[in-house]
């Protein structure tokens, strides 16, 4: 008759693989020599001649009575073909549980890596690379099918000498969290933001996933966005630095010289001697904004004149400034 594996390995026929594992780990313990040393019934299962009799007739060679039209016990235990060559060495478990299951091939077993495979996996040398290779590209196009939101923007006020020279932040923030139970907790973080030198008003800094992170979408980027505090002498457009300088009238047609505080400290003099008239603009190259693109150069410093006369004379200096004046 026909010998039923899944009954001596103690498991049904929907048995997974790690019941299998199991049970056959555990009963090459039971059935182990050194674990019977006295022998008995159960001892005699491991009684090379005996299992290979029983291997190829069952119950019934044993007892001396083979099936109707199969060899005799002598030509059986003298060896043949098939199952009956195979004799039980229990210094080899591995090698019996393969030849145990090798009329029945749902499973091959991989004795390099000690577990099991299905056979279609084990034949194509396909173990667990390609499995673990199909669950992330499953979980990749899962999370390819999610939306990314907008960014959230958030406004970074930089004073003009912050931007000329540049500056190091440390930015909290907050943001919302969904948990696993779906629960939207808040959660705070210090981000470390760098503005370079030269940079404007509109630029940019973007933290990649440090924005709210919910269920059902991709995490926010968080973005920070410049922008510039007026100053009380400066006015940046382009690349250059604008001055408005206002003088008296006497300055204006007798020449003097003005001192600018710079964006990074330095005292600036300049002399005016030319007649200032409305409108007058003096240029210095170089002493502008700093140029990103460009490292070392600058853009120019722009200064314009607002020239103040006086409100009223007195008739001494009229007559002075006709005389000067050749009027």
């Amino acid at each position: 008759m026909g010998m039923d594996y899944y009954n001596i390995l103690k498991v049904n026929r929907n048995a997974t693989l790690e019941d299998l594992k199991k049970s056959y780990r555990r009963l090459a313990r039971t059935w182990h020599p050194d674990k019977n040393p006295t022998g008995g019934a159960e001892a005699e299962a491991n009684d090379p001649e005996k299992r290979a009799i029983y291997d190829r007739y069952g119950e019934e060679g044993l007892k001396g009575m083979p099936p109707p039209g199969s060899q005799s016990r002598t030509s059986a235990a003298a060896g043949s073909s098939g199952p009956s060559n195979f004799r039980y060495n229990p210094s080899d478990p591995d090698g019996f549980f393969a030849e145990f299951m090798a009329s029945n091939k749902p499973y091959s077993f991989d004795q390099e890596r000690t577990r099991f495979q299905p056979r279609s996996q084990w034949t194509a040398g396909n173990t667990r690379g390609e499995a673990s290779s199909a669950s992330h590209k499953e979980n990749s196009t899962s999370t390819s099918q999610l939306e990314k939101p907008p960014a959230i923007e958030k406004t970074l006020l930089c004073t003009l000498e912050e931007l000329y020279n540049g500056t190091k932040r440390k930015m909290k923030i907050t943001r919302n969290v969904a948990n696993t139970d779906g629960k939207v907790e808040i959660e705070t973080e210090v981000l470390p933001v760098e503005v370079l030198p030269g940079w404007k008003k509109g630029t940019k800094i973007t933290f990649p996933n440090k924005g709210d992170r919910l269920s059902g979408q991709l995490p926010q980027d968080l973005t920070f966005v410049i922008d510039v505090k007026p100053h009380d002498v400066y006015l940046l457009e382009g690349n250059n630095l604008v001055v408005t300088q206002v003088i008296p009238l006497v300055d204006a047609l007798a020449g003097t010289t003005i001192h600018l505080k710079t964006l990074d400290g330095r005292n600036l003099p300049i002399r005016v001697e030319e007649v200032v008239r409305p409108g007058h603009e003096i240029v210095i190259a170089n002493e502008g904004w700093p140029i990103r693109k460009e490292p070392g150069k600058k853009g120019h410093l722009k200064i314009k004149f607002d020239v103040t006369f006086p409100t009223r004379l007195s008739s001494s200096q009229r007559v002075a400034i006709r005389q000067i004046m050749g009027g």
